[in-house]
């Protein structure tokens, strides 16, 4: 059970979000999967997977610490160039790539399985680093495994 703290809104409108009760820190850490900006500091243990279909600009392979290249668990290069990171077409990309992942599991299954034995951080290039294919995958990987 998670203690719920009450916090004062300043406004009548400012609702506080799932983040701010703790509710997404607790679940955050029971979680198997994580997600990661591959630009960013490397701070989550586990299994590290690459999840964009082009390798990160600037970056040597051999700089990048990951365990695989799961190319063809990212959306379509027509999905990945409809979304362009827009945030107001996030819950449509969503959908859209799920539908991808829905006809297209042996793309998906292995990082499921890996998953289910210890934890596993998702890499992605995006500058967004709340609206990108990997924080959407994760999405989807957590439903699976319940």
């Amino acid at each position: 059970m998670v203690a719920v703290q009450p916090i004062a809104c300043d406004e009548a409108s400012s609702w506080p979000t799932l983040f701010d009760v703790g509710i997404v820190h607790a679940r955050r850490g029971a979680m198997r999967v994580e997600v990661e900006r591959v630009y960013g500091d490397h701070r989550h243990p586990g299994r590290r997977f690459l999840v964009d279909r082009l390798w990160p600009r600037g970056v040597r392979k051999s700089d990048l610490p990951i365990d695989a290249w799961f190319k063809d668990v990212a959306p379509s290069d027509g999905l990945r160039r409809w979304f362009a990171h827009d945030p107001k077409r996030w819950p449509e990309f969503v959908r859209r790539y799920g539908a991808e992942l829905d006809e297209h599991p042996e793309a998906w299954r292995p990082l499921r399985d890996a998953a289910k034995r210890g934890r596993i951080v998702l890499l992605f290039g995006a500058k967004d680093e709340q609206h990108n294919n990997a924080v959407a995958l994760m999405q989807y990987l957590e439903k699976k495994l319940h």
